[in-house]
């Protein structure tokens, strides 16, 4: 069991920043692939960004691309999503997923999810 804890979330303005976290207990964390989702009201959950389990590449969906980074600390059995320049669209709950198979944005592939952190950006 790998368990996940997100924070960092918070009510930011148009063209802020927020940095996310989520750090892992239990299993080794080099061992997985790590994936930031997100869910706005009334719309289904969607792939943000995800990395390697060396962290040495990265895949975004387009709407963050230029924009948000993620990035990972294995020391630490953390990862990060660094945002910037954020966008009222840009407000949902992020959660953090690990997963032992692949990296990308197939959900199915997460085993382990957090609860996550909300985000909220005002206009």
């Amino acid at each position: 069991q790998v368990q996940l804890v997100e924070s960092g979330g918070g009510l930011v303005q148009t063209g802020g920043s927020l940095r996310l976290s989520c750090t892992a207990s239990g299993r080794t964390f080099s061992n997985y692939a790590m994936g930031w989702f997100r869910r706005a009201p009334g719309k289904w959950r969607e792939f943000v960004a995800s990395i390697t389990w060396s962290g040495g590449s990265t895949y975004y969906t387009d709407s963050v691309k230029g924009r948000f980074t993620i990035s990972r600390d294995n020391a630490k059995s953390t990862v990060y999503l660094q945002m910037s320049s954020l966008k009222p669209e840009d407000t949902a709950v992020y959660h953090c997923a690990a997963s032992p198979f692949r990296v990308g944005a197939d959900q199915r592939a997460y085993d382990y999810w957090g609860q996550g952190t909300q985000v909220t950006v005002s206009s």
